[in-house]
């Protein structure tokens, strides 16, 4: 097999410590280079201690681009527009971002949700890997939208690990913060607000019901936990048909007929969903990991697809279950 060269840009937090656990151990990727501005120099075992024995490459700040088949631009949001402005790579290399920055699909990027975009995304280099939060909303509500059901306010409410505010540090990051404890942030604002109503009117161009999502910091370090609901007149196995229909292609989502728990997903690439008619609202529980497959994990998913590999290649990974 012909390996793909492969470079990550800004990999000291915590995606670019998933990408490269991921990456290092992917049967197709070679990688080049490993870039960080803030530990040049460094063993990247020495950043992230979980790689040892795994990775030898050092930390560098420069950047290298000819010869160079794919990379994954782990930058701060708002910073990759800048850096893709001084540093030009081939029109055939293949850049997938992990940031904001081109979820709007601007400057020739795909939305890479492969759920709705994989056709767009095996034909693409430019792709914007979708937010943690987002992924988790879309992945509970595309087949509703879809169907047209959603004709009234969604009610949604989601819970996230402490890893989804990143490696810097922050107050309401600290373990003394953060232990024992659950808080709101971003009520109905959520920056993931805007990405998802953009895939859910391209998906149904009738869609124009509001969405009031509620965020919560979690007291666990990594996952997410989405509820959403909205009225609905069908049965319960209607629209349970009609969600394993909707994802019956779809490698790593999959629909339960019992409920879910958290647990399923974490460390893992999956979206595990549950649907559950109660009170005349169609209630929808999803899972996934937020760094995994609210991340990094679909960055890879997303790297396969545009290089025509198996698109669950290097992403075989069990739940921690217990």
């Amino acid at each position: 097999m012909t390996k793909i060269k492969t470079a990550i840009i800004g990999a000291a937090g915590y995606t670019g410590g998933e990408l490269l656990r991921l990456l290092v151990h992917h049967p197709a990727c070679e990688l080049i280079y490993v870039h960080s501005n803030s530990q040049k120099g460094k063993k990247v075992s020495e950043v992230h201690p979980d790689l040892i024995g795994d990775c030898e490459l050092v930390f560098t700040d420069q950047v290298q681009t000819i010869g160079i088949d794919a990379v994954f631009l782990g930058l701060p949001h708002g910073q990759t527009k800048g850096f893709l402005a001084q540093h030009s790579f081939s029109p055939e290399t293949v850049l997938i971002d992990l940031s904001t920055d081109f979820r709007d699909e601007s400057n020739g990027f795909v939305y890479g949700l492969p759920e709705v975009n994989s056709e767009k995304i095996k034909s693409g280099k430019k792709i914007a890997n979708p937010g943690c939060f987002a992924t988790g909303i879309q992945l509970a509500l595309l087949p509703a939208i879809a169907k047209g059901w959603v004709n009234n306010t969604i009610q949604i409410s989601g819970v996230t690990g402490s890893t989804g505010a990143g490696k810097k540090l922050a107050e309401t990051s600290h373990f003394s913060y953060r232990s024992s404890n659950i808080s709101v942030y971003k009520l109905f604002t959520h920056q993931h607000l805007k990405e998802i109503n953009q895939t859910f009117t391209q998906l149904n161009s009738d869609f124009s019901s509001d969405i009031l999502f509620v965020p919560y910091r979690g007291n666990f370090p990594r996952g997410i936990w989405i509820t959403a609901y909205f009225p609905f007149g069908g049965s319960q196995e209607e629209a349970l048909e009609a969600y394993k229909e909707f994802y019956k292609d779809a490698a790593f989502t999959h629909v339960s007929d019992v409920d879910i728990d958290m647990k399923q997903a974490v460390n893992t690439n999956k979206a595990i969903v549950h649907v559950q008619k109660e009170g005349g609202q169609l209630v929808i529980y999803s899972a996934i990991d937020n760094l995994l497959k609210g991340a990094s994990g679909q960055a890879v998913q997303n790297y396969n697809l545009a290089f025509a590999l198996d698109e669950r290649m290097g992403l075989n990974l069990k739940s921690i279950a217990f």
